[in-house]
């Protein structure tokens, strides 16, 4: 399959501003409506968001355009190539299989990017698993067909694509209708005079977009009307389905600009990637689409493993994999990408709280409601979790408690909280049993990104599966005292019942047993009246089937209760992992001018907890005297528990800390001449490039503190005699 344009698959919209600032509208779709779309499904993401229906949402869209207002930690414009360039160049990561060409959303991890993925992941366990006293499992990733066909993805879990006629490249519905309409938009708004802000390119570019869009976008005026029909359109481009986007093809002629031609209507096509499980091909499964339904199906055993006690959260850390259609975002989309998700099981008549809210109560988030999306803004309002839970912003006191937690865990592992934003999912992007839905939003280069998705499921997911199944996923707790209860009461002759209906009893009955009150005292009228009831059973004949009142009893019947059963609603938290990386990768990018100031130096400002590399330790020259200086210093560091490199080169001592400084490590040890004489180190920090020097041990001491974060550099400098004695750039060895 040939490449897809660029112009159809990538986003021609300007991002919003950093959190806070206020867009200003000239009344179009680009400088209002635009910036509402970001990236979805967190590479995490997540079982996040979900499907639109009767399943979890997973609201799929496209990258936006490179954002021109993205900046580097110190504030300075943002060189995405620069940025990407350097983390290929390190390996931070790499496309697979590149010397084959290379699979489009298929990246591998290199030495630095394992090490920097570790730490975040040791940083989740503790922020979360640890401290929230949660309980992990590591599922399966093979997934048997009926357990998502339960769930809703094999019917749901799926994109709209179309076909060129001519050159068979596949396109994206939405992405496609959605393209067309904003390049319309843009040829209208410099039709009008009005400026249009462009990524710059090279002049080899855009001669090959100049080729490829057989001249580019025209400056034609549309008509005003015009103009408010396809902001509209775009404005609800999630809702459509198949056919309503082949009706906007049609009636609006949209073309591919490739060939002139307009492109098929739009069929299904599944996200998931489909498999065998086993030789004889007779067990259809899929690679899992996210990890929260192994933990729903083990639901009932983790309850039973916490003694019964209520509420409880389980946790997953493992690869998700979904087939995008156009995965062109690079470590933003992706097919396979690790998740991080928490599901927290809670008793809903207990209004949601949650034991430990107030502890994070006066944490300030920056929310974008639903309502400031409908009118048209992305300007954020700061308030404290607990405001917002009291306000009604926030539905409940468990998912607000995990929104100022996924906060903190943000800032804790380096994500600028400038550039962190919380919005509210709108009525049309949440599936009906959702009571509330936020995504923790990240400014990138590639605009706003969705890293992390955290909803009220309600009790949907351990609903079906048990309806499905006949498994109790349910919570069974003592009353105080005990009540007495008044309902119609199903009866099955199961003697005769399996026997007769074979292989179908199982389904049958449970289908009899998931049944309402209100439902069963309409099949009490039939059976009166006809000897028997018809009942919906997917999947069964044709979807209806006849049971007898020799089979089946149905009776009012009062009895008192000792147990309440109930089955409690979910919180979930769920992680893009390799989102998060690449933004926080971005948001510690600086970049600082070498010696001559003829050269930009990137730099990773990674805290030293999740650096992958805590310490460069550096002999000032190739002298054998260092080395047992340097192994003794090396040990060390590694009993202390603090990973360390050496640069035994023959660069400059400001060269080496330079190309570790791209790596992001924090902290380089010189062992020179005069370590030989009083066993005395310098240390130097990254940032501020500035050094002390002490005896090994305190500077050992100093460098675990700092890794650990009960100290400073300040706090360091403070204590430890300041060293200025040596010009790291001007230093070569020899």
């Amino acid at each position: 399959m040939k490449p897809l344009l660029s112009l159809i698959l990538t986003r021609r919209l300007s991002s919003p501003l950093v959190a806070g600032t206020p867009l200003h509208s000239n009344n179009n779709y680009t400088s209002v409506v635009a910036p509402l779309r970001r990236l979805h499904r967190p590479a995490f993401a997540p079982s996040t968001p979900r499907l639109k229906f009767q399943i979890p949402q997973t609201n799929k869209k496209k990258p936006e355009k490179m954002s021109t207002d993205a900046t580097t930690l110190k504030g300075q414009p943002l060189d995405r190539a620069a940025l990407d360039a350097m983390l290929r160049r390190r390996l931070f990561y790499t496309p697979s299989f590149e010397i084959y060409g290379g699979v489009s959303g298929l990246y591998d991890y290199g030495p630095p990017g394992c090490a920097l993925q570790a730490n975040v992941i040791d940083l989740w366990r503790k922020h979360f698993i640890l401290e929230e006293d949660m309980l992990e499992v590591d599922c399966t990733v093979l997934t048997p067909h009926d357990v998502l066909k339960t769930s809703g993805h094999v019917d749901k879990f799926a994109d709209w694509m179309c076909k060129d006629p001519k050159n068979g490249e596949i396109l994206r519905a939405d992405h496609f209708v959605e393209d067309i309409l904003e390049q319309r938009l843009k040829g209208d708004k410099e039709a009008r005079g009005l400026k249009v802000e462009e990524k710059e390119e090279t002049d080899k570019k855009k001669a090959a977009k100049k080729k490829k869009n057989k001249g580019g976008v025209e400056a034609v005026r549309l008509d005003d009307a015009v103009v408010k029909e396809y902001e509209e359109i775009l404005a609800q481009i999630d809702n459509y389905n198949g056919e309503q986007l082949g009706e906007l093809i049609k009636k609006h002629d949209l073309r591919n600009p490739a060939t002139g031609l307009q492109p098929t209507p739009p069929v299904s096509f599944n996200l998931m990637f489909q498999t065998s499980i086993g030789p004889s091909s007779n067990l259809p499964g899929y690679l899992r689409p996210e990890t929260a339904q192994g933990q729903f199906l083990n639901f009932a055993k983790l309850l039973e493993f916490n003694t019964g006690q209520m509420p409880f959260a389980s946790a997953s850390i493992g690869k998700s994999y979904r087939n995008e259609i156009s995965p062109r975002a690079g470590l933003l989309r992706v097919r396979e990408f690790l998740m991080a998700e928490i599901e927290h099981f809670v008793d809903p008549e207990g209004h949601k709280k949650h034991a430990r809210f107030h502890e994070v109560a006066d944490v300030e988030l920056a929310f974008l409601d639903r309502h400031t999306q409908l009118s048209g803004s992305t300007v954020v309002k700061k308030q404290t979790i607990g405001q917002a839970v009291k306000e009604g912003l926030v539905d409940n006191e468990t998912l607000g408690y995990f929104l100022a937690r996924i906060l903190l865990f943000l800032k804790k592992i380096g994500i600028d909280e400038k550039k962190i934003r919380f919005r509210q999912h709108m009525d049309n992007e949440m599936a009906h049993y959702a009571c509330d839905c936020w995504d923790a939003e990240l400014h990138t280069s590639a605009g706003w990104v969705e890293c992390v998705g955290c909803a009220d499921r309600s009790a949907y997911d351990l609903s079906v599966h048990a309806k499905k199944t006949g498994a109790p996923l349910v919570v069974r707790q003592r009353l105080e005292e005990p009540i007495t209860i008044e309902e119609w009461d199903i009866a099955i002759d199961k003697k005769n019942f399996g026997p007769f209906y074979k292989k179908d009893g199982k389904t049958i009955e449970n289908a009899l047993l998931a049944t309402t009150q209100e439902q069963r005292g309409k099949l009490v009228k039939q059976l009166e009246e006809n000897g028997k009831v018809v009942i919906d059973v997917p999947g069964v004949n044709d979807g209806k089937v006849e049971v007898s009142k020799d089979l089946l009893a149905i009776k009012w019947v009062k009895r008192v209760e000792n147990v309440r059963e109930y089955t409690p609603n979910v919180i979930e938290p769920s992680f893009g992992i390799g989102r998060i990386l690449y933004s926080l990768m971005e948001h510690n990018y600086w970049t600082r001018a070498s010696e001559g100031g003829d050269e930009a130096r990137g730099v990773l400002s990674f805290p030293p907890a999740v650096a992958p590399t805590k310490v460069l330790i550096v002999p000032l020259s190739s002298n054998k005297d260092f080395t047992p200086e340097v192994r003794k210093l090396s040990q060390k560091l590694r009993s202390a528990g603090v990973s360390s490199r050496i640069d035994d080169s023959s660069a400059s001592i400001g060269k080496r800390y330079s190309r570790n400084d791209e790596l992001g490590t924090p902290f380089g040890v010189t062992v020179d001449f005069q370590t030989l004489k009083d066993g005395t180190v310098t240390l130097r920090e990254r940032d501020s490039t500035r050094q002390v020097r002490a005896e090994e041990d305190k500077i050992i001491a100093a460098i675990k503190a700092l890794v650990e974060g009960t100290k400073t550099w300040q706090d360091v400098e403070g204590e430890l005699p300041i060293f200025e004695g040596q010009q790291e750039v001007e230093v070569v060895v020899r």
